[in-house]
């Protein structure tokens, strides 16, 4: 009741002020659709605002007449002049020409960012206003938690470590790209955020498109679809400096430097900061840097280049292990209790730790062929390298009783372990820190033409090719304090005495081929927009194992493996008239089974039973726009069919395992969003969204397999089916308001709620219906402020921003896994694991423009 009662009070405080206003909306001349970011400025003053991503604004004004000058890269200059009646004026539409004497900026088409009014999908998109004032020391994707059917949490807690999940669906069934090309892992199909911790500071916009989304090519995206679009080389010289600080020790400076665009066509946009700290719970130590570069030439009127190149290596603890609630409640630190971590000679040594450097490098060609035809291509390379940490041996670090405690859950006392193996001598360490590395080499070719067929349609169509190398293995760390490590995992020098830098237990490659095509056909009037989409694509596996296998063995490397899948899609927007829009899409398409399901229990095992997952989804949208108010609500149905999963246990001295085939799910929901502008000064916010997300068919008499993968040992079933879906809250809403106190000073708070979150769990080992459902965590409802406050610094324009997060400080658990469930005095939520959200933390930091 005092959480309810302090958010009531906060949203009663907000007092309203008329003031004279400008409004209007700025449209693209090219697109015929809004303009989101454009500068809107007060000709002779330092008065200005950017549009929305509909093209909107609202600028109060000092005077009641004077001149506008609306600008945007790429586009003509235009000045408006303004007289206000009444206090207010609406300009109405506001046309920008495209500038053929400025440097555009190139856009990977195979991607399509959303267009109000046209695009029939369900969207959201954040602009870098946003992410620059609400962001604070969140991780990245936090800035997309008030975006219906999104649900985002920190996991363990460390740098990075954070994930999303979709309208129920993992990380990994979500495509997520970075100016048009693919980041989703190869192999798995899963996202690192921790690999892209930086690009906060250089993300222009972000938009989230759900399930079918407006990508034409066929990316692996069941729940939906994530494009980052960062920074283009700006036309305009200058650039800002940032500083900003917050709880356990954060710190974080960085810069941005544009040349403008000189006579002969060149121009350059270099960006880095650097950030550390320690996050909220224990152990959580980091320290991340990022810096990006873009430089563009204009070779003549047809053709244009752009190079591009980001990066964000990082290094940070984790704290990988979920605990029972009691763990926490006899624990000393509370909900920061950290079991991954201890102390070395008085240092801080994180047992559980992930260091990491991916950077992404794209050269992007953009040629005008004619009037009507455009072409634009991206060849782009990746290289990552890096890991995470772990132990292995005979001590149990983690247990609670364990004498590496010197008291129960205390730090790790590994100076112990130091003196222990090297009390052992000759025989070497009994516990060993080890790092998991998966190294890789990724390149690819993204290729799109455009071309005007007739009045009102295009056709579209491109290819997506890609080639991937994954080098997996673990190595040795520390040897703390003993002199080598006995490692028998190689055939081929099966009784090694391995170092520190040393591989040890695996060693293999996971190789992937991609081969993808798409063509679309597109229509649109003031009242109507349809498209019809086609796509394949094939993917090819192979895998080679260099510890597994004799190196003169025929087994050490397998033959590639295809798999050929399709897609079709289409949807129509109707415009009925200035206010109201209905929209629909339909769609069905195919993917490839991940890595691990191809080659199972980590051998050259092909699954001659894997088969394509077919997804079949359908959406129903309206829409209402006014000068004041958006409102979007959309239905869904996604069907998610031939799910494979796979179960491996230990059975005696040997690791057997069940490949589970034919698994169903089905996903529906309602959403809705709006965004209402109560008075000039106060914008207020909101989301809701229901969804029903549920297992559909049970599978029987599964056949578990010897390691030889053909030898039956007996059979297991899989009973899941009208069983809810796990690991992501159901029920979700928001509201935020942004309120200007003062001019140019701006306070905000934001609400979200969660509900419905059924526990994270294994289908395999669900082989009874008798068995209860996964337990559901309680329901919880968080407040984050902020406040804004944009002055004048000397001859810079300079901001401060400041914000609270969970200001109530109320704890919730974020992530939970279930325990046994076969256990007859199994009691849910007790006995199982799970991590705690952050408590209160805060953030302030300023930018300086010049």
């Amino acid at each position: 009741m005092r959480k309810l009662l302090a958010l009531a009070l906060f949203f009663a405080t907000a007092t309203i002020f008329a003031q004279g206003t400008i409004t209007g909306t700025v449209i693209d001349s090219e697109m015929d659709g809004p303009l989101p970011g454009a500068n809107v400025m007060v000709v002779g003053s330092k008065t200005g605002t950017t549009t929305d991503f509909d093209g909107n604004f609202s600028l109060e004004v000092k005077s009641s007449t004077g001149t506008l000058e609306v600008s945007f890269v790429g586009f003509k200059t235009k000045q408006v002049q303004f007289s206000l009646s009444g206090g207010s004026q609406d300009l109405g539409e506001i046309v920008l020409e495209a500038d053929d004497n400025a440097l555009d900026e190139i856009v990977i088409t195979s991607f399509s960012l959303a267009i109000d009014r046209k695009t029939p999908v369900a969207v959201s998109t954040v602009k870098a206003e946003t992410i620059e004032t609400k962001l604070g020391n969140q991780e990245f994707p936090e800035i997309l938690k008030t975006t219906p059917g999104v649900y985002v949490t920190k996991q363990g807690g460390g740098f990075g470590d954070a994930d999303i999940r979709m309208r129920g669906f993992n990380s990994e069934n979500i495509a997520v790209m970075i100016n048009g090309v693919p980041v989703n892992d190869m192999e798995n199909g899963r996202v690192y955020w921790s690999n892209w911790a930086g690009l906060s500071d250089v993300t222009r916009t972000m938009q989230t498109q759900r399930v079918l989304g407006a990508a034409k090519v066929a990316v692996p995206s069941i729940g939906g679809t994530i494009n980052i679009v960062t920074k283009s080389t700006d036309a305009k010289k200058g650039g800002s400096v940032i500083a900003s600080t917050g709880n356990d020790g954060l710190q974080k400076f960085g810069a941005t430097v544009s040349t403008g665009k000189t006579e002969n066509g060149w121009a350059a946009t270099i960006s880095a900061s650097k950030i550390s700290g320690r996050r909220f719970a224990d152990g959580l130590e980091f320290e991340g840097y990022n810096y990006f570069v873009n430089i563009a030439k204009e070779i003549n009127e047809n053709h244009e280049l752009s190079l591009t190149a980001f990066g964000a290596p990082q290094r940070h603890g984790q704290r990988e292990t979920l605990h029972p609630i009691e763990d926490y409640q006899r624990s000393s630190r509370g909900i920061k209790f950290n079991s991954d971590w201890g102390y070395r000679n008085g240092q801080v040594v994180n047992v559980q730790d992930n260091f990491y450097h991916k950077p992404q490098i794209s050269l992007n060609h953009y040629w005008t062929i004619s009037d009507k035809t455009e072409l634009s291509t991206a060849a782009y390379v990746s290289f990552g390298t890096g890991g995470g940490g772990g132990y292995t041996g005979n001590a149990d670090l983690r247990s609670v009783d364990s004498d590496y405690r010197p008291a129960p859950y205390l730090p790790l006392n590994l100076d112990r372990v130091v003196s222990e193996n090297a009390a052992n001598g000759a025989d070497g360490s009994e516990t060993i820190l080890y790092d998991s590395r998966n190294d890789h080499f990724w390149t690819g070719l993204l290729s799109t033409v455009s071309t005007e067929v007739g009045e009102g349609w295009d056709l579209v169509g491109g290819i997506d090719l890609r080639y991937y190398k994954g080098r997996h293995f673990q190595e040795v760390k520390d040897l703390l304090g003993g002199q080598y490590w006995a490692d028998d995992s190689n055939v081929n020098d099966p009784n090694r005495s391995t170092k520190e830098g040393d591989k040890i237990n695996y060693y293999n490659d996971g190789l992937v081929l991609w081969e993808g095509g798409f063509a679309q056909a597109e229509y649109s009037n003031d009242l109507v927009s349809a498209f019809v989409s086609l796509n394949a694509s094939n993917t090819s596996y192979k895998r080679i194992d260099y510890f597994r296998y004799a190196d003169d063995g025929p087994d050490k490397e397998t033959d590639w493996i295809n798999f050929f899948s399709y897609g079709a899609k289409g949807g129509a927007n109707f415009n009925l008239d200035d206010n109201h829009k209905v929209f629909g899409n339909v769609g069905y398409f195919e993917r490839a089974p991940f890595f691990n399901t191809v080659f199972l229990n980590n051998r050259n095992i092909a699954n001659d039973d894997a088969e394509n997952q077919k997804i079949f989804s359908a959406e129903l949208g309206y829409g209402f726009r006014n000068q004041n108010l958006r409102v979007d609500f959309n239905l869904y149905r996604t069907a998610w069919k031939d799910k494979t999963l796979a179960r491996s246990f230990v059975q005696g001295n040997q690791q057997i395992f069940a490949n589970i085939l034919g698994v169903d799910a089905l996903h529906q929901g309602i959403e809705l969003e709006f965004e209402y502008k109560a008075t000039d000064r106060l914008n207020i916010t909101g989301m809701m969204s229901l969804g029903d997300w549920k297992w559909d068919n049970n599978i029987d008499n599964v056949d578990i397999l010897a390691e030889d993968g053909t030898t039956v040992l007996g059979t297991i079933n899989v009973a899941i089916d009208g069983v809810e879906v796990g690991n992501s809250a159901q029920t979700t809403a928001a509201l935020g308001l942004n309120y200007e106190v003062f001019p140019s000073t701006f306070l905000r708070g934001d609400f979200t709620y969660y509900d419905r979150y059924f526990a994270d769990f294994d289908p395999t080992v669900r082989d009874s219906v008798d068995l209860q459902g996964p337990f559901e965590l309680p329901d919880v409802g968080l407040l984050d402020l902020g406040l804004t406050h944009k002055f004048e610094f000397g001859s810079f324009d300079a901001t401060i921003n400041a914000n609270v997060f969970n200001v109530l400080d109320t704890e919730y658990i974020s992530d939970a896994r279930e325990g046994n469930v076969k256990d007859p005095d199994y009691r849910g939520l007790v006995d199982s694991n799970v991590w705690y959200g952050f408590g209160r933390t805060y953030s302030v930091g300023a930018k300086i423009n010049f």
